[in-house]
């Protein structure tokens, strides 16, 4: 049997916004769960400290660079990883974009840009996804969403709407390929996650920190595989973390 054919029987999982934190821990959850894990952002060569460590470890990770926001690098993508890897069976959609500006501020282009990377590209991403997964009848399609994606706040009218638009996208295909035995969920983060930014710029970041007031990537990812790991007859379309302190 060659090594291309036992790739293809083997779990695939990618994740689309593989960043240095949630999209990094959510592939390092995959790959030790014993799936061929494909991690995909604008610059992959950015992943090569995560590929190593999954490999030094003896999983089987692998980078690709992808702009989301483009139709052609996304379906090039899909193809290539179904036809070398092997088939999907998780999709991970964990492109954020949240750019705080008041609205008096708020160029369309930049508006344009931020839908573009929380929106628009989650319909691209989710799209190949179904495309792929509805020809089998099984998969697992997870986008990552934030306060953001349940309430508008001054200063993010356009990650607002981005976000909300992403959840809606996630809404109408979890009751289209549920019925098809697609487990569509949307991962809704209420609180600071501890990632390199919080840490340089939130002023309470220490006191949150040494209370377990922020949310750290390696446990939120948990949720992530606990979500593909669901009977079919109990299926969450929606989850919200957030720490036990975090006001709600």
């Amino acid at each position: 049997m060659s090594q291309q054919t036992k790739d293809q029987q083997a779990k695939v999982a990618l994740v689309m916004g593989a960043g240095d934190a949630i999209g990094a821990a959510i592939s390092r959850q995959f790959a030790r769960a014993g799936f061929i894990t494909c991690m995909a952002r604008r610059n992959g060569d950015q992943l090569a400290s995560v590929v190593e460590e999954l490999m030094a470890e003896g999983h089987d990770a692998r980078a690709f660079s992808c702009d989301a926001r483009n139709e052609e690098q996304v379906e090039q993508l899909f193809a290539e990883i179904e036809a070398n890897i092997g088939e999907l069976e998780v999709v991970v959609f964990n492109i954020g974009a949240n750019v705080p500006m008041s609205i008096l501020s708020t160029s369309s282009r930049k508006f344009m840009k931020i839908w573009e990377m929380a929106c628009f590209s989650g319909f691209l991403t989710g799209r190949e996804a179904a495309r792929v997964m509805t020809k089998r009848k099984r998969g697992t399609i997870l986008f990552t969403g934030a306060t953001a994606s349940v309430r508008g706040a001054a200063g993010f009218g356009a990650f607002a709407s981005a976000k909300h638009g992403l959840r809606a996208l996630a809404q109408s295909m979890a009751r289209e390929l549920g019925p098809q035995n697609i487990h569509v969920a949307h991962v809704i983060i209420d609180a600071a996650v501890d990632t390199q930014w919080i840490r340089d710029n939130h002023p309470k970041y220490s006191e949150l920190k040494d209370k377990d007031g922020v949310v750290v990537p390696d446990d939120l990812a948990k949720n992530y595989l606990m979500l593909h790991e669901q009977p079919r007859n109990s299926w969450t379309f929606e989850l919200d973390i957030r720490p036990w302190a975090e006001k709600w």
